[in-house]
């Protein structure tokens, strides 16, 4: 088996690639039904994952509905995004004890297994890239992600089903994988039967794939698989135009629209919660009576004042403030800092936002008024 063949497996074969990452020490985590959403937990077969269920997501809204079908895979993303496995919301960093010669210093290391993620969508392999530039490609790389990043086993679920909040297309990051999986997935099903045509991407997804029962994919069934596509991406109805997104966010930082949406923003931060690529963190320190000091790190939010706070006080004091940063952040000075978008249009946001806010709305508002000025006029 060689990086880029493709073959095809059925619920067997699934299981049986689920129970090879097991006996290699993975743990095996996929989707699964919880607390009304989908959502990662640990998975030992076909049997864990959300057989039936889809996903009908708007502005401020997320709902799952039971079809009578038995696609593994016929949703979008949930509140969830794979980040939460490298860069968990909360982290003990290291923790120091009194010892006979002093302060002892003990680092704490990274999760002990490696995790296998089964059905990842290319949107959140996007996203893994963009937080690799952040925490693993930079100066001051995080160890901890980079120990979880570089054990980890990805296999990809190429989407056939977008959500209404989805706009993947628009900024280049699906509906297909093309990089960045060790095994990509697409979920068949026409008059054959339900299938899985599977591809490898890399030298151990080959290695793992070709002990797996299969057979080699026809033509027929690549044609299928280009459908599967095809369909997704004309089934994408949402779009974001990134034609000169980055100056257009620059050059109208007082532009009416951030007090408009403001009015309409509560600062809840869900939309920093739910995105797969904000970073932003805060670092505590406690201790105890036994004298043990702990520090911690845990994610943060754009919308989060105390964030922002500096001697004087806090730099985004208003709920206007907070949200440009967040979206000129996403879609603009990123580009600055990383060489990337910071968004890669899985639509969270739009869907967990309590009041619909739409990132997408609000950039076509901004360059439908370019120029404007806070008061009306134009510059």
């Amino acid at each position: 088996m060689d990086v880029g063949d493709a073959v095809i497996i059925d619920g067997t074969g699934l299981d049986a690639l689920v129970a090879a990452l097991a006996a290699l020490g993975h743990r095996t985590l996929g989707p699964v039904v919880r607390d009304g959403a989908i959502v990662h937990g640990e998975v030992a077969g076909t049997a864990d994952l959300p057989a039936g269920w889809h996903d009908d997501q708007a502005p401020g809204r997320y709902r799952l509905t039971r079809g009578d079908d038995h696609a593994l895979f016929a949703w979008a993303v949930g509140p969830a995004s794979w980040k939460s496995e490298f860069f968990p919301a909360r982290e003990e960093l290291w923790r120091a004890t009194d010892g006979p010669d002093g302060p002892v210093v003990e680092e704490l290391p990274a999760d002990r297994a490696p995790v296998a993620i089964i059905g990842a969508r290319p949107c959140e392999l996007a996203s893994l890239a963009v937080l690799d530039r952040v925490l693993a490609d930079g100066a001051v790389p995080d160890a901890g992600y980079v120990t979880r990043r570089r054990d980890a086993f990805v296999v990809v679920a190429e989407c056939g089903t977008p959500a209404a909040t989805c706009f993947c297309t628009s900024m280049g990051t699906g509906p297909a994988a093309s990089a960045g999986y060790d095994l990509a997935l697409t979920e068949l099903s026409s008059t054959e039967g339900h299938r899985l045509l599977v591809r490898a991407g890399s030298d151990r997804g080959a290695e793992v794939l070709g002990g797996l029962p299969h057979r080699p994919a026809d033509d027929g069934e690549r044609a299928e698989r280009r459908a599967v596509v095809d369909g997704a991406v004309a089934g994408m109805d949402r779009v974001l135009d990134t034609d000169g997104l980055q100056g257009l966010l620059a050059r109208n930082l007082d532009h009416p629209r951030w007090e408009e949406v403001a009015e309409r923003c509560l600062s809840c931060g869900n939309c920093t919660l739910v995105c797969p690529t904000c970073f932003c963190s805060d670092v505590d320190d406690t201790s105890d009576l036994a004298g043990t000091v702990s520090r911690q790190r845990t994610w943060s939010s754009c919308f989060d004042r105390d964030h922002s706070f500096i001697h004087g006080g806090p730099v985004r004091p208003d709920t206007r403030s907070a949200y440009r940063q967040w979206l000129t952040h996403k879609l603009s000075t990123w580009w600055d800092q990383f060489d990337t978008s910071g968004c890669v249009g899985c639509g969270r946001c739009i869907a967990w936002c309590p009041v619909g806010i739409d990132l997408t709305e609000e950039a076509a508002a901004i360059r439908a008024t370019d120029g404007a000025v806070a008061g009306g006029a134009r510059a």
